[in-house]
């Protein structure tokens, strides 16, 4: 079985796109995405489609390559993409109607107890206030879904919604009667991805919307799965699976296919974009991303913008690049890009070492229920590469468990001693780690524990001081109430965001660690032996890509429950009600760390659904502000046409000062600046009320904020207020690596009321 390295590991649960940044050589045919000016169309033309179909027919051949039409886009932008060669964008780019082509880009892949985790109950709350998302529609972009799976049974659902126009394809081992009222959409989107590779993989893909992967089997769950009882990961995390929203109804759209990797084409997510648009779903999970570049050429950004005009919320995950800093992927403001952090959850094996001399608890996910019994450990004292388990000697370790002192200073390690491990011939390992690195099943077959530091220094000290050492275990413990939950990943990427400094990214930390969903049952995953897989119908996946549905499903609820917020109000309903405290009452920590996390890590803080229903107050944000952004942006007006698909509109008020619910002031090469901030509020509670300032700032941090009292005569009224700071972190030369000044919190806390609105103020070095 071929290793993930721990980058190739956490990118498997993240698309990434490196951009193209030159045209082809020589004229070679190639895929592109052209945006045209629509109010160009002649009269004479009945569609925009018909338009764009006769400007490719109107193109000269010379090098007998005829142009070939891939999509027309009818709402993520005005254009179409196609297969042109160096000729035929020559001539395109004199025509007057043409606005930008870009290249295609071509890039590859990246609960049982999450529910009550975030507080969410059958009786109270947002589920019954939400009514369980019972008839909102969430579309995902993703490998595709399994419809069989037990969490995509419509049991009790009443019939599809009306206004739904979406449809069900037939293709490769997919029919459209597997689309049930839970399974309201399955659609395909291959036509890019088969110019790039020439097919979809017959042996390790689907060309239809049949999951193969089992990525898009779980995304999906987690957002929106029906209950299904008696769900585990061979004898871990045992109980009922459910996703966010129960009864939302799903709508999967496939743009993920594999061919040597798990790919996908722009052109395929801008088309599957625009279909969700069309099709009417209400809100769009995608735990994908681009490379952050300009956003005129980003699709995530073009189709999300297209979203946010119709109403659409987009959720998107923040990327697994970390724990990095401007490592920050989808970080449009009108995307709500979501981190990963852990829940109150572990999975455990108890170890014994002698007959009882010492017992520590360590994690495990070893999918086998074994009890290993009075089996001599081994550890390579003396010699450091040994004590690694870099360099094991067969002779000395088959048939033993060996115990690895893991070298925090960098992860690949960890994988050089997994090999070791096995090729070796050890019976199982012990790994003493003060960083904890992700393994997965997937990683190799031996049983594993992995032990925090201290443990490991203990263990260390038995096998030192015993002639005789041996080990016990028993696997298969799953602990519930674990503290401090949550933490930050730490591969969770980190803000701020290279292309917008100007706004706080990530927005929210959701719960992307080891989580229970749906997966794919035909295709080995746990392996116990060198050729024998396990197959299992729920999997324990890690990365942004679980979190981004958590906040999608969460959304879901928050939409179905105040039909009338629009996407930026229910973004900032989550953000300011959110938690920045764990469970053991400390500010959340950074994995990675073991100290205090920053606003750059998790946002405003962790979602919490219940308290995000009633925010009483929130950070309204229109087309027009957004408008204003890319124009403080100094994006020119053709790129602000690409983004928005907007022909009317000016940059009178330019300013990078969005309404967000969240505060950043950028260092440029200084320890000192002031920056004032204005903003309005909207009263979304019933009734009148007063609202008070509190500000929790640190030294070298001063805040004031005018007016200090606000008030709201009812329901959507609205007030405005400004916020100065200044920031001074002291004297002294900026390291590089030193991105993060200091930080804060404005609270808005109600007189005489139960509401309390708060928002981050952070300071960071310019990237």
């Amino acid at each position: 079985m071929e290793r993930l390295t721990p980058l190739g590991l956490i990118i498997s649960l993240f698309l990434f796109f490196p951009i193209a940044t030159s045209l082809p050589a020589s004229g070679r045919p190639r895929t592109y995405i052209i945006h045209m000016d629509k109010s160009a169309m002649p009269g004479a033309f009945s569609s925009h489609h018909d338009w764009y179909m006769s400007t490719l027919s109107s193109l000269s051949s010379p090098d007998g390559f005829s142009p070939l039409h891939l999509y027309t886009y009818n709402h993520v932008m005005d254009g179409f993409s196609a297969v042109l060669s160096q000729a035929h964008l020559d001539q395109l780019h004199e025509l007057p109607c043409h606005l930008a082509t870009y290249p295609e880009t071509i890039g590859h892949l990246h609960t049982t107890r999450a529910p009550t985790f975030l507080g969410l109950k059958k009786h109270s709350g947002l589920w019954p206030a939400g009514g369980f998302g019972e008839d909102m529609i969430i579309g995902v972009l993703d490998s595709g879904i399994w419809p069989e799976s037990e969490s995509f049974n419509d049991e009790g659902l009443p019939p599809v919604p009306k206004r739904w126009r979406g449809a069900c394809e037939t293709g490769t081992e997919f029919n459209a009667s597997y689309c049930n009222r839970k399974l309201i959409g399955a659609r395909s989107f291959s036509k890019g991805m088969q110019q790039e590779k020439q097919n979809i993989s017959k042996t390790n893909d689907y060309d239809s919307p049949r999951d193969y992967l089992g990525h898009g089997s779980h995304t999906s769950s987690i957002a929106a799965g029906s209950s299904a009882v008696g769900a585990e990961y061979f004898g871990y995390a045992k109980g009922k699976a459910i996703g966010m929203a129960p009864k939302a109804r799903i709508a999967m759209y496939k743009v993920l296919f594999f061919d040597e990797s798990y790919d996908a084409a722009a052109t395929d997510v801008l088309a599957g974009l625009d279909q969700a648009i069309e099709d009417g779903v209400d809100v769009l999970s995608l735990s994908l991303g681009f490379i952050e570049t300009p956003f005129d050429e980003n699709p995530i950004a073009i189709g999300a913008f297209a979203a946010l005009k119709k109403g659409i919320f987009v959720s998107c995950s923040a990327g697994n690049n970390g724990p990095h800093a401007y490592t920050i992927l989808n970080g449009a403001p009108w995307i709500t890009t979501v981190g990963a952090g852990t829940i109150d959850r572990e999975f455990a094996a108890h170890v014994m070492l002698g007959d009882g001399e010492l017992t520590v608890t360590g994690k495990s996910v070893y999918p086998e229920n074994l009890f290993v019994s009075d089996i001599p450990i081994y550890f390579g004292q003396g010699n450091r590469s040994k004590e690694l388990c870099n360099s094991l000697d067969p002779k000395e370790v088959a048939g033993k468990y060996i115990f690895c002192d893991f070298d925090s200073s960098g992860q690949t390690n960890a994988y050089a001693q997994i090999d070791e491990m096995d090729t070796a011939g050890a019976a199982g390992a012990i790994f003493s780690s003060s960083e904890g690195p992700f393994f997965r099943p997937t990683d190799f077959f031996k049983p594993f524990v992995l032990v925090n530091t201290i443990y490991g220094d203990l263990v260390k000290h038995y096998i030192i001081n015993s002639k005789n050492a041996t080990v016990s275990i028993r696997f298969q413990t799953t602990l519930l109430g674990t503290k401090p939950a949550p933490q930050v990943a730490y591969f969770s990427s980190r803000g701020p965001d290279r292309k917008s400094p100007w706004i706080l990214k990530p927005d929210i930390l959701a719960p992307g660690v080891d989580i229970l969903a749906a997966w794919v049952p035909n295709r080995g995953f746990a392996p116990i032996d060198d050729d024998d897989y396990l197959l299992t119908d729920y999997a324990l996946e890690s990365g942004t890509s679980m979190s981004c549905p958590h906040a999608a499903g969460i959304a879901t609820l928050l939409k179905a429950a105040h039909r009338d917020w629009s996407s930026a109000a229910i973004r900032s309903a989550m953000m300011t009600t959110a938690e920045v405290f764990d469970n053991a009452n400390g500010r959340i920590i950074d994995m990675t760390t073991g100290v205090a996390g920053t606003p750059l890590d998790f946002g405003a803080g962790h979602i919490n659904p219940n308290k995000a229903m009633d925010p009483g107050l929130v950070y309204d944000i229109e087309i027009q502000d957004y408008i204003n952004y890319l124009c403080g942006l100094n994006y020119t007006i053709k790129q602000i046409r690409t983004i928005t698909g907007m022909r009317q509109f000016n940059c009178d008020s330019a300013t990078l000062d969005l309404n967000y619910p969240s505060f950043i002031i950028l260092l440029n090469n200084t320890n000192t600046t002031s920056t004032t901030f204005q903003r309005e509020l909207t009263n979304v509670a019933e009734g009148s009320s007063v609202y008070r300032a509190v500000v929790r700032a640190p030294s070298g941090m001063k805040v004031v904020v005018q007016p200090a009292t606000i008030t709201f005569a009812g329901k959507y009224s609205k007030a405005k207020f400004q916020l100065t700071v200044a920031i001074d972190v002291g004297v002294g030369s900026i390291p590089e690596s030193d991105y993060f000044g200091n930080y804060g919190f404005l609270s808005w806390y109600e007189v005489n009321g139960k509401h309390q609105v708060t928002c981050p103020i952070v300071s960071a070095f310019a990237p």
